[in-house]
């Protein structure tokens, strides 16, 4: 697969990017990261560029580390954890 180019301005300055993907892989990180971005604003009410951008990265590196420690559950330890989950429910909804 050749390189793709995405321009875009974001933040009051222009970008392009050149990466070893498809287009429409990063029009979709493009759209990712601006919804992200508006939600941060809206949340904060954060004004200044420089600000927003590193909330941003910061609520995407959160996503990303918590998407990583739920894909590192083995099958073993997601069991067990999920019938403790049912434990505590059954403790605190009383049967019939």
């Amino acid at each position: 697969m050749g390189k793709s180019n995405l321009h875009f301005k974001l933040l009051g300055t222009s970008f392009s990017i050149a990466a070893d993907e498809d287009s429409v892989y990063l029009e979709k990180l493009l759209s990712k990261y601006k919804s992200v971005l508006e939600n941060t604003q809206k949340a904060t009410g954060v004004e200044d560029p420089l600000k927003l951008a590193i909330l941003t990265g910061f609520l995407l590196c959160d996503e990303i580390e918590k998407n990583e420690n739920a894909e590192n559950l083995d099958g073993q330890e997601a069991e067990q954890r999920t019938l403790n989950m049912i434990a505590r429910i059954d403790e605190v909804i009383p049967g019939d």
